[in-house]
């Protein structure tokens, strides 16, 4: 209480004396200088053809800054990526390697793991190690069943305000360079998803009929794109793969029908010695436990034990007990198969997947890849398309064109009902796609990447703001207009002076140049803290005078784009609002009044003549 009364005490005198001073200073000085330069400025604006140059100016700058931005187009991603909160390395033997193999090499691999973070000891909160079941990607669909070649060792972090200078980018890649060189071994390390699952970054579906000639495409596309060298690849892999052992258990029908043995006594007595069969339960007060039946360990991985043991059975003939030992019906052999079939469509696919490394973007590796792979043949009834974040990545973009569409036009919609119009509206839509000029030039020559998911929903969010700015500017002049004594707007049917008009757009212009820059400044300086990654904890701040601050942050990595897209927008989008939109008020109603005359000059002349 101590702290906050003293925070609140002096606040109130930094009000007093600096804040309340200044801002009397500013309302009273610099807005009517402001004002006064507005006005002399804007009349020049509309001075003869100035109007014509100004509206022209503009629209070759909206065609120069999308030709400016293709010529140096900053880097596109899908969703902004921010330091990693956890790290997955991922090993994957062999299929068939059991899972002491696996617990082998994962101790190697800790052990590295371990060496490479010392130096980020401050800031890792817990290492852990999966072996043999949930050590899929978690940016992957499951896989199911048991996977005792695979394994994954997660090393997590703790929060961006508690890592000082140390970065969780710095330890991934020393991570992903101390588990170099294990032959045999697949190891891909990898960050948490930062934003909704989308699949990988390079992600290439093969689909056809086959699966094993979807197995040998898929290997000579893998081998294909690796001749090509194309740095960030982390490394190619296909989601099925070959040579997954399988022991084969071949009856002898003939045999089996002699001793009055059925297929499926059999196949139920080899699956109950190796996964068990519930034959009772055991209760313990309102709980309910499953009593297993199964083969002890000794007897249950050989396969000359379980081919042994007796399969008893009465013998429908007679009645009587019968004991059969399986070796006697069936033979076993080695073969190999696939790891999964999938379908898609009712097509068998392979997908062909890789991360890409830090520092790289996946558009440009995407592209490449798409490029090379014109020269890729595949026989009739096979193809390839690129899904997984690409795919996901068009079609948010779609939807984010879509949804800005259906705003622009709804907006236009409401505005022509409220202004009984369609010229005013169509201004202020027209000043919508001006405010782009902003956004396109500060991400050129900022050099920021554009997220194609937060960039869209800035420019969504900087529509409704430009949109209300020039309804604040045309609606106020048209009030001018319709107190003054004239017909309303620039849509009237009758000639108006062109004097008077020209006034109330000065004069609208200048009274709404306060709310128009208050709006741009509050909004700018708003989102100035979430632009930088600007934090501070007022919590610590008023019980411990300690602020906690610091800069950047996960929130200023995913918001930012956001953010600076507004920013950027908006710092254009008024100057846009206050010379532009009245320049081009100005033109349409002289367009107007042209037509409108133009009209009286050809309408034919009638002579009438009376009788003396």
């Amino acid at each position: 209480m101590r702290n906050l009364l003293g925070i609140v005490a002096l606040i109130t005198i930094v009000n007093y004396f600096f804040f309340r001073p200044a801002s009397f200073f500013f309302q009273d000085k610099i807005l009517i200088r402001l004002e006064k330069a507005y006005d002399r400025f804007i009349r020049a604006v509309l001075h003869r053809f100035t109007p014509i140059f100004v509206f022209v100016g503009t629209f070759l700058l909206l065609i120069f800054s999308f030709f400016l931005l293709g010529s140096n187009m900053p880097k596109v991603e899908f969703f902004p990526s921010a330091d990693p909160i956890y790290i997955n390395v991922f090993a994957e033997l062999p299929l068939g390697k059991d899972i002491e193999a696996t617990n082998r090499i994962m101790l190697q691999l800790e052990e590295e793991v371990s060496k490479a973070i010392e130096p980020y000891g401050d800031i890792v909160d817990a290492v852990l190690s999966q072996i043999g079941e949930n050590t899929s990607d978690p940016n992957s669909p499951p896989e199911p069943g048991v996977t005792p070649h695979k394994a994954r060792l997660t090393v997590a972090f703790v929060p961006s305000q508690d890592r000082g200078a140390l970065s969780t980018r710095d330890a991934m890649e020393d991570i992903r360079e101390s588990v170099k060189g294990y032959a045999g071994v697949q190891i891909v390390v990898d960050k948490n998803a930062d934003g909704p699952p989308a699949g990988k970054p390079v992600n290439i579906e093969l689909a056809g009929e086959s699966i094993d000639s979807l197995a040998i495409y898929s290997g000579q596309m893998i081998q294909f794109i690796n001749n090509l060298n194309i740095g960030g690849i982390e490394e190619l892999k296909a989601d099925v793969k070959l040579g997954k052992p399988e022991l084969l258990i071949e009856i002898d029908r003939e045999a089996a029908r002699r001793y009055e043995l059925s297929t499926f006594s059999i196949a139920s007595a080899i699956r109950t010695s190796v996964f068990g069969k519930e034959v009772s339960k055991f209760k313990a007060g309102e709980d309910e436990y499953p009593i297993q039946l199964r083969l002890s360990d000794r007897y249950r991985y050989n396969v000359t034990d379980i081919l042994n043991q007796k399969v008893t059975f009465r013998n429908p003939a007679n009645g009587q007990i019968v004991q059969v030992p399986i070796s006697s019906v069936a033979d076993v052999r080695y073969s190999s198969t696939y790891s999964a079939i999938k379908r898609k469509n009712l097509k068998r696919v392979i997908t062909v997947f890789s991360n890409v490394l830090e520092g790289y973007n996946a558009n440009e590796i995407v592209a490449e890849i798409k490029t090379a792979l014109a020269d890729f043949e595949l026989p009739s009834g096979y193809a390839y398309e690129f899904t997984g974040e690409q795919q996901q990545q068009a079609e948010d973009m779609g939807f984010l064109t879509t949804a800005f569409g259906i705003a622009i036009f709804l907006i236009f919609i409401i505005l022509v009902t409220q202004f009984n119009s369609i010229s005013a509206p169509f201004l202020i839509i027209i000043s919508v796609l001006f405010s782009l000029i902003g956004v396109l030039l500060g991400f050129v020559f900022s050099n920021m990447n554009i997220s194609v998911i937060f960039t869209g929903i800035g420019i969504v969010s900087l529509a409704g703001i430009v949109v209300n700015n020039a309804i604040v500017l045309v609606d106020y002049i048209e009030l001018l207009i319709k107190r003054k004594g004239k017909p309303l707007g620039i849509d009237n049917k009758f000639e108006m002076d062109k004097a008077t008009i020209k006034d109330a757009i000065i004069e609208g212009g200048a009274t709404r140049l306060r709310p128009v820059l208050l709006t741009a400044i509050t909004t700018v300086l708003g989102l100035i803290p979430l632009a930088l990654g600007i934090n501070i904890n007022f919590f610590t701040l008023i019980t411990d005078l300690d602020p906690n601050y610091f800069a950047g942050g996960d929130n200023s990595a995913l918001w930012g784009p956001m953010a600076w897209t507004v920013i950027y927008g908006l710092v254009f989008a008024t100057f846009l609002t206050l010379v532009v939109v009245p320049a081009m008020y100005w033109l349409l109603y002289r367009l107007n009044l042209s037509v409108r005359n133009l009209g009286k000059k050809k309408q034919p002349v009638v002579a009438t003549q009376t009788a003396s």
